[in-house]
């Protein structure tokens, strides 16, 4: 039996290959230090779960909830970003929570595209980026993804050259994969851009708190003007430890909220209405759980930089996110990401995740998460230092193996 047409758009789902081979090797009792998926491991703050089980006693929040999120819950949004980026925010009119940054992006994506139309899009990039477009008919434009000097002159060569002329252009920093951060001059340039030739930037600030400088990310609302052509999506998974809870949230142009509250309207009820009061706690909050949780996450960054770099793999620090972005070792390179990310599984108990799965661009790279704590971190760093000890020696074996695979 024939695709359907959307199943068909979409190209294999490069991780669900890593994602077997360690459901194999687990199945074979080995222990597999997965690396891999971004799913943090540490637990939600206590205030925010007692907060959801006072909730939920109650019987009347177990009706039907808001769509476009309860009220308390976008003012306390709004709040939130008054506070960490001076953005003021009508709840009513320029917020909305979302099942998480993705279920947003992909919202949008239904809600504003028509098919054919041209979306720029970083490259490498979370996939939901581009395939939330491509289910919805677009067609996507590969940008650069370092926000550097090559950036607008790329976004000029797409003006100039695409047809019809793109709608939307993605924006992504701090970065999943690359951890890149973007600065409040380079927003400043790609908003001018994008309101010189009426084209839509939608910013996706998932990890505005994981940062590891003294300067904290900007957004791009932040820039006058900005409200004419952006939106922004922010997620609770990473910030408060919320993965499960599925909250998120896209603000700013209110024609474009207003699209993405149409279509959501139709397509769910929102969020359990304990989870969105928990939640709204969690912003209210003074802050202290995101420092906790940064810090975490900034000791977890340096443990692995150091143990994997003394194994003989480098790693870059990352300026921000819960990831590392490494480039494939060169003696492997030629083998791509993905044989590179299974030879980690078989041969080191390793998990991570294969840049090209990011985009055609990422393959000479993996993404590392630091969703393991240090004592792990340095495991898995001793398995691979054995695994590039004897590769190294064996070189053209272990390529020859994998080829025959």
């Amino acid at each position: 039996m024939q695709e359907f047409h959307k199943v068909r758009r979409l190209p294999p789902y490069v991780f669900e290959q890593v994602n077997r081979l360690k459901a194999s090797a687990r199945a074979e009792g080995r222990d597999i230090i997965d690396l891999g998926m971004g799913n943090p491991d540490l637990p939600t703050p206590q205030s925010i779960v007692d907060k959801l089980c006072e909730t939920v006693r109650d019987p009347r929040t177990h009706r039907y909830s808001s769509s476009k999120g309860i009220p308390g819950l976008r003012r306390a949004q709004a709040g939130y970003y008054a506070r960490r980026f001076g953005v003021k925010l009508d709840p009513e009119r320029e917020v909305i929570a979302t099942l998480g940054s993705k279920e947003g992006f992909a919202n949008m994506a239904q809600a504003i595209t028509a098919p054919g139309d041209v979306i720029l899009c970083p490259d490498p990039t979370y996939p939901i980026h581009a395939f939330g477009f491509i289910m919805s008919g677009g067609v996507i434009r590969s940008m650069p993804a370092a926000p550097d000097d090559t950036f607008l002159p790329a976004l000029e060569r797409a003006v100039r050259h695409s047809i019809p002329k793109p709608l939307a252009i993605i924006l992504n920093y701090p970065s999943n994969p690359t951890a890149y951060v973007a600065s409040l001059d380079f927003y400043k340039d790609v908003v001018a851009f994008a309101r010189k030739h009426d084209i839509i930037v939608l910013s996706d600030l998932a990890y505005a708190e994981i940062y590891f400088g003294d300067e904290a990310p900007p957004s791009v609302l932040q820039v006058p003007g900005a409200m004419d052509v952006c939106v922004e999506f922010t997620s609770m998974s990473k910030t408060f430890s919320m993965p499960g809870w599925r909250m998120g949230f896209a603000v700013g142009n209110e024609r474009l909220i207003s699209a993405l509250t149409r279509v959501k309207s139709y397509l769910d009820y929102g969020a359990f209405t304990p989870i969105q009061v928990a939640a709204t706690a969690a912003l209210n909050g003074d802050g202290s759980d995101i420092a906790e949780v940064r810090e975490v996450y900034r000791k977890r960054r340096q443990v692995m930089v150091d143990s994997f770099s003394q194994a003989g793999f480098k790693v870059p620090a990352p300026d921000a996110t819960m990831f590392a972005w490494a480039p494939v070792p060169e003696e492997f390179r030629a083998l791509g990401s993905l044989e590179f990310s299974k030879l980690l599984i078989e041969k080191a108990d390793v998990a991570v995740a294969p840049g090209i799965g990011f985009g055609e661009h990422g393959d000479d790279h993996v993404r590392i998460a630091l969703v393991e704590n240090e004592h792990r971190i340095r495991q898995a760093a001793r398995n691979i230092k054995r695994f590039l000890a004897s590769a190294r020696g064996n070189l053209h074996n272990v390529i020859a193996l994998d080829a025959r695979r």
